[in-house]
């Protein structure tokens, strides 16, 4: 996300702090701990999950795609390997 704008990162960061404020969903939380187990600062881990909401961003909005929970839960999973454009 170093290419986007400030206003951008930021409006990811509240999506990324607000799935965690509410659980929901819990694997957002799940994810968190674990890289942060990983040796990934909270940081860098918060902008891990903010590629796996922009993924699932991407798919509603530009290739009209419903929102899917599974979906964004396996981008999720694999971090830190960031999603690819060839699996959307």
């Amino acid at each position: 996300m170093s290419e986007t704008s400030p206003f951008l990162r930021e409006a990811i960061m509240a999506v990324v702090d607000n799935q965690l404020r509410q659980n929901d969903p819990p694997e957002t939380r799940e994810t968190l701990q674990r890289l942060l187990s990983e040796g990934h600062t909270e940081r860098d881990a918060k902008r891990l999950i903010g590629t796996a909401v922009v993924a699932e961003i991407f798919d509603v909005l530009k290739l009209r795609h419903e929102f899917d929970c599974d979906r964004f839960v396996v981008a999720l999973r694999r971090l830190p390997e960031l999603p690819s454009e060839d699996e959307q």
